[in-house]
C-alpha cells in the first residue's frame, strides 16, 4: 500500500504551473498591423466627430490619421513589405481628410486633396469624387467649373447607376439656373423628369419655365408634377380615416410611433410643399390680363388628386382679392368654406375675421374669430384675431390672456408678441410691455416699429439715456424720419447736451422743413446763442407756413430789435400794426421803440391805453359773469 502513488486525478499535487515563455519582440509585419489598426481607429473617430458637428476635432483626427498612414507606408517599404501596402486604406484616409476640410470651410485644401485622389491611377473609381469637387465650386459660386466637374463625374458613372446620374443632372441644372442659362437648365431637368421624375426636379423645371414666362410650359410642367405618385397616399377613404385615427393616437401617446408611417408622412408633406409652392408661383403668371384665370386653372388641376391643396389655393385666391382691395369677392369666396372640413373652415374663418377687422366691423370679426378658435384651438393667428377684438373692446386683460395663449402655441408669433406689448401699455405696465417688445426685437431685429416702442417706453419712464440709445438704433433703420430725429433732439436737450440736440433738430428740419415745433426750437436756439440773423430765417419760414399767425412776425421783428436794427424793426412793427391794430404786444413794442428812437409815440400810446382799458373791462366782465353763475344757484337753494 505504501508503494502505491497518491490518488490525484486532477494533478493538483504537481504544484504551480510553469511560467509562460516570454513573447518574442514583435516582427515588422505585426508592427505594421498594429499601426494599421491605429489608422482605422483615427478615421472612425474623425468620422464620429464630424457626425457630432465637432469639425475642428474631426480635422485634427483626420490629419493624425494621414501622418500615421504615411508612416505605415514608409515602414512597410523599408522592411520589404511593399506588396502589403493597403491602397484602400490610403484612399479612405485622403477621402476623409478632404471631406473634413470641406466641412471646416477650407475649400482650397479640400480641392487639392480631392485632386490628389482623382489623379491617382490606383483609384479608377475615384472619378466620381469630382461630384464633391463640383459641389465646392458651386459653393464658391464658380458655376462653370462646377458644371465641368459634374460632367467629368458623369462620364465615370455607368448607365446602371441611374439614381446617381440623375442627381448629377440635377446639380448641373441648378448650376445653369444660377448662371441664368434657363434653357440649358431645362434640358437637364427634362432629362430627369422623362426618366425618373421627382418633386424637387419638377419644381425646378416649373421655376425655369416661370423665369422664361412661358405659360403653356408652366402648365405642362405643373401637370407633370401632379402625375408623380406620392408614397403612402391611398385612394381608399376607409383606409385614410384609419390612418388619421392611428396618427391621432400617436400624437397623444396612446400608440407607439410607427417610423415607417412617420417617413411616409414626411415625404407626403415634402411633396405637398413643392406642389403648393409651384401652384402659388404660377397662378398669378398664367394670364397677365386676368390673374383669376390662373388661380381657377390651378384649383381645377389640383381637385383631381389633391383636393386639400385645391382648397388652400382657393383661400390664397381670396387673399389675392384682399390684396387688390376687392373685399366683397374675398368675403364671398372665404364664406364658401363654412361647409368644408374643420381645418379649411378654421383657415377661412381666420381670414374672414381679419378682413372684417380691417373694415371696422368688429362684431363680425369677433364672430368669425370665435368660429376659428372653436375649429382650431391651436391656431395662433385665430387667437390673435380674437385678442384684437377684445383689445378694441378695451378688455385688455382678456386680450392679454389670448395673446399669451397664441405665444404658447407659436413661440415666434410676432403679431401676438407685439400686441401683447400694446396691451401691457394700455394696462399701465410699461416694464412688461418693454419686455415683450425686447423679446420681439430678438426675433425681428430690424423692425422699426418694435425699436420705436422700446425707445418710446424708456422715454415715458424718464430713462433718457436708454431712450437715446434705442432712438439711435432706430435712425440707423429709418435715417430720414424727421419725427424720430426731432425726438432724439428733445431728449439730448433734456440731458443738457445742447449741441447734440441742435444737430438732430437740424437734421429733422432738413428732411421735413415744415414742422413748426422743430422750426420754433431752432429759432429759439439761435436767439439764445445771439445768432439773430439765422433765427430770422426760421421765424420767417414759420410765418410762411402760418401766414395768419402774428407771433412769428413779432419774433422776426424782435430779432431785428435785438440786432439794434431799430429802423427795420420799427418798419415791421408798423406794418404788423396796420394789419393787426388790436394787437397789444405789437403796440407796446411800437411805443418802446419810438421812445428809444426819439420819435413821437403819443398816438400809439393812446391806442395802447385804450386797448388796455378795453381788455381790463372785458376781463372784469367775464369774471363777474362767472361769479354770478356760481352764486345764483347757491342763493336760490338758501332761500328755499
Amino acid at each position: 500500500a505504501g508503494g502505491r502513488g497518491t490518488f490525484d486525478p486532477l494533478n493538483q499535487g504537481r504544484g504551480a504551473a510553469p511560467s509562460l515563455a516570454e513573447k518574442a519582440d514583435n516582427s515588422a509585419e505585426d508592427l505594421a498591423k498594429e499601426m494599421e489598426k491605429q489608422v482605422h481607429t483615427l478615421i472612425e473617430e474623425s468620422a464620429a466627430c464630424s457626425e457630432g458637428h465637432e469639425f475642428t476635432k474631426a480635422l485634427e483626427k483626420a490629419k493624425d490619421a494621414g501622418k500615421k498612414e504615411r508612416a505605415l507606408c514608409k515602414h512597410r517599404e523599408s522592411n520589404g513589405l511593399g506588396d502589403q501596402i493597403n491602397i484602400d486604406l490610403t484612399y479612405a484616409v485622403w477621402f476623409n481628410l478632404a471631406n473634413v476640410y470641406q466641412q471646416n470651410g477650407m475649400m482650397e485644401e479640400a480641392l487639392n486633396t480631392y485632386t490628389l485622389v482623382v489623379k491617382n491611377k490606383n483609384y479608377p473609381q475615384a472619378g466620381r469624387l469630382r461630384v464633391n469637387m463640383g459641389n465646392i465650386y458651386f459653393y464658391q459660386k464658380k458655376y462653370p467649373q462646377a458644371i465641368k466637374m459634374y460632367r467629368m463625374a458623369l462620364d465615370q458613372i455607368p448607365n446602371s447607376g441611374k439614381e446617381v446620374r440623375f442627381k448629377i443632372f440635377r446639380n448641373i441644372g441648378n448650376a445653369f439656373v444660377r448662371l441664368g442659362q434657363f434653357q440649358d437648365a431645362i434640358q437637364n431637368f427634362e432629362t430627369i423628369m422623362n426618366a425618373s421624375p421627382d418633386f424637387q426636379t419638377g419644381f425646378n423645371l416649373v421655376l425655369c419655365y416661370y423665369a422664361l414666362g412661358d405659360a403653356e410650359k408652366m402648365k405642362r410642367g405643373f401637370n407633370k408634377m401632379l402625375a408623380i405618385p406620392i408614397a403612402g397616399v391611398t385612394e381608399d377613404e376607409d383606409e385614410e380615416e384609419e390612418v388619421k385615427a392611428v396618427e391621432e393616437q400617436e400624437a397623444i401617446g396612446q400608440a407607439r410611433v410607427d417610423s415607417l408611417r412617420e417617413e411616409l408622412r414626411k415625404r407626403r408633406k415634402e411633396a405637398e410643399h413643392y406642389i403648393i409652392t409651384a401652384a402659388r408661383l404660377i397662378a398669378p403668371a398664367l394670364d397677365k390680363s386676368d390673374w383669376t384665370f390662373g388661380y381657377e386653372w390651378v384649383c381645377d388641376a389640383l381637385k383631381i388628386d389633391h383636393d386639400n391643396l385645391a382648397s388652400q389655393m382657393s383661400i390664397d385666391q381670396g387673399l389675392q382679392y384682399l390684396k387688390n382691395k376687392d373685399f366683397e369677392k374675398a368675403i364671398e369666396l372665404l364664406k364658401s368654406f363654412e361647409k368644408k372640413d374643420q381645418n379649411m373652415k378654421a383657415m377661412a374663418s381666420t381670414n374672414l375675421s381679419f378682413i372684417y377687422f380691417l373694415e371696422g366691423d368688429y362684431n363680425s370679426a369677433d364672430e368669425y374669430a370665435d368660429l376659428a378658435v372653436r375649429n382650431s384651438r391651436y391656431n395662433a393667428k385665430a387667437l390673435v384675431n380674437k385678442g384684437n377684438c377684445l383689445f378694441v373692446a378695451q378688455e385688455y386683460h382678456r386680450a392679454k390672456e389670448l395673446y399669451l395663449e397664441a405665444i404658447g402655441v407659436q413661440a415666434d408669433c410676432v403679431e401676438a408678441i407685439y400686441n401683447l406689448g400694446l396691451a401691457n401699455m394700455r394696462m399701465s405696465s410699461p416694464d412688461e410691455a418693454r419686455q415683450a417688445f425686447e423679446k420681439l426685437h430678438t426675433i425681428i431685429p430690424n423692425n422699426p416699429a418694435v425699436i420705436y416702442q422700446i425707445a418710446n417706453l424708456y422715454e415715458q419712464q424718464g430713462k433718457n439715456q436708454q431712450a437715446a440709445k434705442w432712438f439711435n438704433v432706430l435712425i440707423t433703420r429709418v435715417p430720414t424720419d424727421p419725427g424720430i430725429l426731432s425726438r432724439l433732439g428733445q431728449i439730448f436737450s433734456k440731458e443738457q447736451e445742447e449741441s447734440q440736440g441742435f444737430h438732430y433738430q437740424l437734421e429733422s428740419y432738413r428732411h421735413y422743413p415744415v414742422n413748426l415745433d422743430v422750426i420754433s426750437w431752432l429759432g429759439v436756439w439761435f436767439v439764445k446763442h445771439e445768432m439773430y440773423e439765422k433765427s430770422i430765417h426760421y421765424f420767417e419760414r414759420a410765418s410762411q407756413i402760418q401766414p395768419n399767425e402774428v407771433k412769428w412776425r413779432l419774433m422776426v421783428t424782435s430779432c431785428y430789435r435785438r440786432m439794434n436794427n431799430y429802423s427795420k424793426a420799427l418798419q415791421l412793427y408798423e406794418k404788423i400794426h396796420e394789419e393787426y391794430p388790436e394787437n397789444i404786444e405789437c403796440l407796446r413794442y411800437l411805443v418802446a421803440i419810438c421812445k428809444d428812437l426819439g420819435r413821437p409815440y403819443d398816438e400809439h400810446h393812446q391806442k395802447l391805453v385804450k386797448l388796455d382799458r378795453q381788455h381790463t373791462a372785458k376781463s372784469q366782465a367775464q369774471g363777474g359773469g362767472a361769479m354770478t353763475n356760481m352764486v345764483g344757484p347757491g342763493g336760490g337753494g338758501g332761500g328755499g
